[in-house]
């Protein structure tokens, strides 16, 4: 992976690796990276960062959940699938074609509905912090 200042287009000029990713504790001080990185590229990559950024909050809010579940049983039965309906219906597609009655992907800032529901239940499901490079993946 290489570093924030290395250059962060990746293949098709989309924005990949832009930002050094590591696991665990390492994702502190991702978003800065990322918001330093956002300055000095174009705006398709900037966005295409911002999208890996939070999808990877959205992994680690999986990996948060398989863990409190784990520890102390707070999930009730439905509270999965409303979380999932909660990612889905905040995925930039979705938006977007509310308001304008079309996406453009582009310009998306954190993810389709389809990436968010999906990284959030890569974390719920493995619970390992080391899953969830966003960074590093070739489809998101």
């Amino acid at each position: 992976m290489e570093h924030a200042g290395a250059g962060a287009a990746g293949e098709g000029g989309r924005a990949r690796r832009g930002v050094e990713q590591a696991p665990g504790r390492e994702y502190v001080g991702a978003s800065g990276k990322v918001q330093e990185t956002r300055q000095r590229v174009s705006k398709v990559d900037a966005n295409s960062l911002s999208v890996r950024l939070e999808l990877q909050a959205d992994y680690l809010a999986g990996v948060w959940a398989h863990h409190a579940n784990k520890s102390r049983n707070v999930l009730e039965v439905g509270d999965v699938e409303e979380g999932l309906r909660a990612a889905s219906a905040i995925g930039d597609d979705r938006l977007q074609k509310q308001s304008r009655g079309f996406a453009v992907p582009d310009s998306f800032t954190h993810g389709s509905s389809d990436q968010r529901v999906r990284w959030f239940r890569k974390g719920l499901e493995s619970g390992d912090m080391t899953g969830g490079d966003t960074f590093g993946a070739e489809a998101l």
